[in-house]
């Protein structure tokens, strides 16, 4: 982690941000923030994505909490034990209340997991957990199918939901703890969490408000945010603008091109980390016939200049890949390097019968990775020196998500941070045979199918051996490099940016859920 303040070089223009932002009142203890759009839903478990996820550790809490350091910190479960090969026993913390006022219970454990467990985009995470049961109020027994070595990390995305809440029906007669993907649900726009803040204020795509949830539980934290005002900013430059000029207090992500400029501002601090997304494009095999040759696959990843887009339009700031697993992860091969060669991409074209080339369809989002629509422009450039045209569309982050679900074009970028913090979940859900009822798969617009491959995988996530988990892991990386199952591009490092009294070092970890409700604003 770095962090740098320097002189402020240019002057931004207070017309252009007059209009960006509302005044708030209370500035002392308000949060003006820009992120780079807002979550899509306010039901937590309708799309495993970090908007949701940065949503959920501000109105909710979960049953363990990822440090920077990647060790566990105990939050609605105060402390576990390894009950068995198969069973973990964890104490809830007492007199915790949600929003709604309603108290927080094992129920309410016991209820969100059954919830997960249906889930479109969270079920095949879950899948290993047999059961959660309430042994009384305060304590829960996990039992899991097979000895399982994640279930810790697994525990960080249990957000204990308001049972009593999201139980029964609502106005129209649909149950409250329906999930319904990219459409209207009560759950999409009601929320009862336990977590630091509530909603007040839901305009989609426009603002968001927050204020301090009086009756949360953690009297340590050092917060003193009590109220929050998120407007979400798609235009890099308008929100970089936004922070400079003060009409906000914090922004992410700071965009490569302008983090000199925010380095050489003295009024406001920019901090990085080194990162773990990965950003990848999707073949889809099913739409493209050609995509099922490896020859033609291993084209396209020889066709993409890697380094040249980490150097060129990321100005350095990700690091050029060619696996899922970042360094540090128990799969990362250390031998594998990005492969960039358009004479060897040619040459496969040639081999596999496709010399002239042929015309695919793509998409990207424009306002979800940094520089996302950029990147996008720059495959399709490279693509159609090896003979490929490219009708390439791009779209707000909104929009993207439905034609995603829909497999809508034949090359779809995604990019991918594993949830369990380890190699296995890349492959659970980017590579593995797409299965609708087990939700392996859920994002694999790839149509890659390897069932050897689904096995190893299955096998390393009941291997307690981590030396002999890791060579497992490293097996399926080198496998997925070698058929050519994506284009991986790179891993995306980290920036956010605020004014120099908003102290956001002590609140980011490389996962990206800035903890808000430990926040603190030094008073001036």
């Amino acid at each position: 982690m770095t962090l740098k303040k320097t002189l402020l070089a240019s002057v931004i223009g207070a017309a252009m941000t007059t209009a960006v932002l509302p005044s708030v009142a209370s500035a002392e203890t308000t949060l003006r923030m820009a992120y780079d759009a807002d979550p899509v839903s306010l039901d937590i478990h309708e799309q495993l994505s970090g908007g949701i996820l940065q949503l959920s550790h501000m109105t909710f809490d979960p049953l363990v909490r990822w440090t920077q350091d990647l060790s566990f910190e105990p939050r609605l479960a105060t402390g576990w034990e390894q009950v068995d090969d198969t069973t973990m026993r964890m104490t809830l913390r007492e007199g915790v209340e949600f929003h709604s006022g309603n108290p927080f219970t094992a129920k309410d454990v016991v209820w969100t997991v059954e919830r997960l467990k249906r889930s479109p985009d969270f079920k095949a995470l879950f899948e290993p957990v047999e059961s959660v049961t309430a042994i009384d109020d305060t304590t829960i027994e996990i039992t899991t199918r097979e000895p399982y070595p994640l279930l810790l990390n697994l525990a960080t995305y249990i957000f204990p939901m308001d049972s009593a809440f999201y139980s029964g029906t609502d106005a129209d007669g649909d149950p409250k703890d329906e999930i319904v993907k990219n459409g209207n649900s009560f759950a999409s726009a009601h929320l009862s969490g336990t977590g630091p803040f509530t909603v007040v204020e839901h305009q989609k795509g426009t603002r968001m408000e927050f204020e301090r949830f009086d009756g949360y539980w953690d009297d340590e934290s050092p917060g003193n945010v009590d109220h929050i005002v998120h407007t979400p900013i798609s235009e890099n430059a308008t929100r970089v603008a936004a922070l400079l000029s003060g009409d906000v207090d914090f922004i992410a992500p700071v965009p490569p091109n302008d983090l000199e400029r925010v380095r050489e501002d003295d009024d406001v601090q920019l901090v990085t980390m080194s990162g773990t997304r990965i950003i990848i494009f999707h073949m889809n095999q099913a739409r493209v016939e050609a995509f099922q040759d490896p020859r033609v696959r291993q084209a396209f990843v020889y066709a993409i200049n890697q380094e040249g887009i980490a150097d060129r339009l990321m100005k350095g700031f990700a690091t050029p890949a060619a696996q899922f697993s970042p360094k540090g992860y128990a799969g990362h091969v250390e031998s594998l390097e990005p492969r960039y060669d358009l004479e060897k991409a040619k040459q496969l074209m040639e081999e596999a019968g496709y010399a002239e080339g042929f015309e695919i369809s793509m998409m990207a989002p424009n306002n979800r990775y940094v520089n996302d629509a950029k990147i996008a422009q720059a495959v399709a450039a490279m693509l159609a020196r090896i003979n490929v045209t490219v009708d390439l569309k791009t779209l707000p982050k909104a929009q993207y998500w439905g034609e995603f679900d829909d497999r809508a074009a034949d090359m779809m970028m995604i990019g991918w941070h594993a949830d369990t913090e380890d190699s296995a979940n890349f492959h659970e859900y980017l590579t593995a045979c797409p299965d609708a009822d087990s939700g392996a798969g859920q994002y694999n617009a790839s149509n890659y199918c390897n069932p050897a491959l689904d096995k190893l995988v299955a096998e390393a996530n009941l291997e307690v051996d981590l030396e002999k988990r890791a060579e497992m892991l490293q097996q399926v990386e080198q496998t997925l490099h070698d058929e050519a199952a994506v284009v991986p591009l790179h891993w995306q490092d980290l920036a956010w940016a605020s004014a120099d009294n908003v102290m956001i070092e002590p609140i980011l970890n490389v996962m990206n859920f800035p903890y808000l409700g430990d926040l603190v604003i030094k008073q001036e």
